[in-house]
């Protein structure tokens, strides 16, 4: 049981450091294959969160969490609910850069589903998530050994995802970014049943003017696992243009 966030930090050069948020229920691994490709540009570290009851708080408790693990970083890639942690630690100013991808900073971006967002956390004790469940997330079938990767599969997890689902609506949601100095990103897949498309137009509202916006078409929720070489076309730019930051840190040519 993980008791608190554990980092694998995979690049080794002199670009920005970007730290790769999971949703929900989804464990940071499943980033692998977009971290690899993002590796020549920048310096990617896997996030996985704390698991347990003590460790299953809130967006901002979390976010908390994360910083005291990683400290402050150029950049996030966040996935799902990992929007919402993101966007505590842009308003907190440990990041200067977030990517969303199929993500949300506040429930009501997901419209109707917004207000039954707590639901998942029993779906996902009651319902048992497995390779059904983690191909209609992704929109395409998952090889059974990675399936964990995507949904929540031990009694840990789901139990995990059950009291993180509940916190959502018990804190405030981060503020908006809308008027703050960071650059936003956003990928949406066109197929994606778990936060629809239209959640990316609300989301930017929130956001820098400005904020470039993807829709990518075939992906479902998870386009970091299931299309890492769209999703690492569309992040290369945005992160060559992070500016320098704290420490001497030099973007990548």
């Amino acid at each position: 049981m993980r008791r608190v966030v554990e980092l694998t930090e995979l690049g080794r050069g002199m670009g920005p450091r970007v730290l790769m948020l999971p949703g929900l229920g989804a464990r940071g691994a499943g980033f692998q294959a977009l971290a690899e490709r993002l590796a020549e540009v920048a310096r990617p570290v896997l996030v996985e969160y704390p698991e347990g009851r003590l460790a299953a708080r809130g967006a901002g408790a979390l976010a908390r969490q994360v910083l005291m693990a990683a400290g402050e970083a150029d950049a996030v890639v966040a996935s799902s609910f990992g929007g919402m942690v993101a966007g505590h630690l842009a308003a907190a100013g440990a990041v200067r850069g977030v990517a969303f991808l199929g993500s949300f900073t506040r429930p009501e971006h997901l419209g109707l589903r917004g207000n039954v967002i707590a639901l998942m956390g029993p779906i996902a004790v009651l319902g048992r998530p497995g390779p059904f469940t983690a191909a209609l997330a992704a929109w395409k079938r998952i090889p059974t050994a990675r399936v964990p990767e995507v949904v929540p599969t031990t009694s840990l997890e789901r139990m995990t995802t059950l009291h993180r689902a509940f916190a959502i609506r018990g804190e405030p949601p981060p503020p908006e970014l809308r008027g703050l100095p960071v650059s936003c990103l956003c990928i949406q897949g066109d197929r994606d049943v778990l936060v629809p498309a239209s959640t990316m137009e609300r989301l930017a509202a929130s956001l820098p003017p400005g904020t470039p916006r993807h829709l990518l078409r075939g992906a479902g929720h998870v386009p970091y696992f299931t299309h890492p070489e769209e999703c690492a076309r569309l992040l290369t730019p945005w992160l060559d243009a992070l500016a320098p930051s704290h420490g001497g840190i030099e973007t990548a040519a």
